[in-house]
């Protein structure tokens, strides 16, 4: 059964539907492929969960779109949130 799910291929986190203990088998849809892992901590339902290590400084994708930078090495399974993601704006001026 799904107990998480992400939007875009491209997205490295996906978002609980439902409470995940640590340990857990977190399965979800990736295009058509169901795809699972082990979680790391507890995650509450509608926060995420790396699906895959994210490095420090690497951007965060959610619903194929970044939404932060890692602010420290992340491992598959562990809980993402604002204590491990910087808040990134872009300069949309800058772009002008």
């Amino acid at each position: 059964m799904r107990n998480a799910m992400i939007i875009d291929p491209k997205d490295n986190v996906a978002v609980a539907i439902e409470a995940i203990q640590s340990g857990d088998t977190v399965t979800y849809l990736s295009g058509s492929e169901e795809k699972s892992l082990t979680a790391r901590q507890d995650i509450t339902i509608y926060h995420k969960l790396a699906v895959r290590d994210i490095s420090k400084g690497s951007p965060i994708c959610k619903y194929g779109e970044h939404i932060g930078i890692a602010s420290c090495d992340i491992k598959a399974g562990e809980h993402v949130h604002v204590h491990n993601v910087e808040s990134h704006r872009e300069d949309l001026e800058a772009e002008a």
